[in-house]
């Protein structure tokens, strides 16, 4: 009776130690959608420089490396294109901000 006490707990103690959540969380900042891009912008241009430097170190057959840059080529483009709709998109309230500004 009381070995099945103890065990009761213990395995409380252990719940109450993995699932206890304090009063206030504190949470990192919010990313938006153009700092993703810039992101992921960075982690496809560090992939290419790493497919060249594997390619001329002779890890890949010519057809495996073009295949491959075509494909992280097309993805940076998208992300680049994306990135400058939504610059041009944020462009006009920037500017309705600075005329407010300046009155």
């Amino acid at each position: 009776m009381i070995l099945a006490l103890v065990y009761f707990l213990i395995i409380a103690a252990v719940l109450v130690y993995v699932f206890y959540l304090p009063g206030t969380l504190q949470m990192g900042p919010e990313k938006t959608r153009l700092a993703y891009l810039r992101e992921r912008r960075d982690v496809v241009y560090e992939n290419l420089r790493d497919l060249n430097f594997e390619f001329k170190s002779g890890k890949f057959p010519d057809s495996d490396y073009q295949s491959m840059k075509s494909s992280l080529e097309d993805e940076a483009a998208a992300i680049l294109a994306e990135m400058a709709r939504l610059e041009e998109s944020a462009m006009p309230v920037l500017s309705n901000r600075n005329r407010g500004a300046r009155v």
